[in-house]
């Protein structure tokens, strides 16, 4: 016998005039509420009800028992109602995501303050980092990745564009004149980017799906804004993603060139695990983030394989 089955049914006959009533109400025949309340008797080893051609009445035991079991269900049910909460206590708890540092930095953050100002209980937890995240042991909620989405585990929305510009410092165009064909490119002063998930080189990127790994770069760094920073210093020619990139070109503290050779733009996914049921919290926050990254225009984000956030 189902035990906290017994003591529902036991609580219906409880507040109802007969267990015909009860039966009524439970959607069930009499025969079922007379013998889970037998079974419940026997079980107890205590009547429940005084019986008489009347109808039946709950004897003490019973009645002291209905009290106790209806404060119990009530507990219970009070687990599971999730239509009764209130919107604050709908979206409390946290959502970590993952994301590509800058990304996390000039979207992320700043998209997602109106929801944490709306829902004082949701704590947003990002993760930024250039490194491939993993998504079990980091426990991610939702992630932001660009570049190719191949894992069937992953629930992914392709978003927006993103793309890579050749960028020099005027100051130094002005003093080694601007490349014209990509291996003039290839002889000047380059910066070079490292992937921290294997510790090698990205190549650079060409039109039609060609890649290089610049033989002789002037200045190397695992961390992209750094590689702009030295792009704007003068330092080296780089190939930067569009937000880093796109900025600084408005400001004219760097000049795009070569425009012909430039790649074709990398998709940017907004992803989450399957996993259900999905919290609200969750389906709300990456409902948020797909419309950040669908609201960004398309050359105003980065390159292809700056990892999973």
């Amino acid at each position: 016998m189902n035990r906290f089955e017994a003591l529902r049914v036991f609580c219906v006959a409880s507040e109802s005039a007969n267990f015909r009533e009860a039966a009524i109400k439970l959607g069930v025949s009499p025969q079922v509420i007379t013998r889970v309340v037998k079974q419940l008797e026997e079980e107890i080893g205590e009547p429940l009800f005084h019986r008489s051609t009347r109808g039946v009445r709950l004897t003490d035991f019973g009645e002291r028992l209905a009290t106790r079991s209806a404060e119990a269900i009530a507990g219970i049910d009070t687990i599971f109602a999730f239509d009764a909460q209130s919107e604050g206590e709908e979206y409390a708890g946290s959502v970590r995501i993952a994301t590509p540092t800058a990304l996390g930095r000039r979207f992320v953050a700043r998209g997602l303050a109106p929801i944490i100002a709306k829902h004082p209980g949701l704590t947003i937890d990002v993760r930024a980092s250039e490194v491939l995240a993993d998504v079990v042991d980091e426990q991610i909620d939702i992630g932001v990745r660009i570049g190719p989405m191949r894992d069937s585990r992953f629930v992914a929305r392709a978003m927006s564009k993103a793309s890579l510009y050749f960028v020099a410092a005027p100051g130094m165009l002005k003093s080694t004149g601007a490349p014209a064909t990509r291996d003039d490119l290839l002889q000047a002063p380059l910066t070079l980017l490292i992937d921290r998930n294997t510790g090698r080189p990205w190549p650079w990127m060409f039109k039609g799906d060609s890649q290089v790994v610049p033989p002789n770069p002037v200045f190397v760094t695992d961390d992209p804004e750094t590689e702009c920073e030295a792009v704007v210093a003068g330092i080296g020619i780089g190939q930067l993603p569009g937000h880093l990139a796109l900025p600084l070109i408005r400001e004219g503290r760097l000049v795009s060139i070569l425009e012909e050779l430039r790649p074709e733009p990398s998709t940017i996914y907004v992803y989450r695990p399957h996993r259900a049921p999905v919290p609200p919290r969750i389906r709300l926050v990456f409902d948020a983030l797909c419309e950040i990254m669908a609201a960004c225009e398309s050359d105003s984000l980065g390159t292809d394989g700056l990892g999973i956030g």
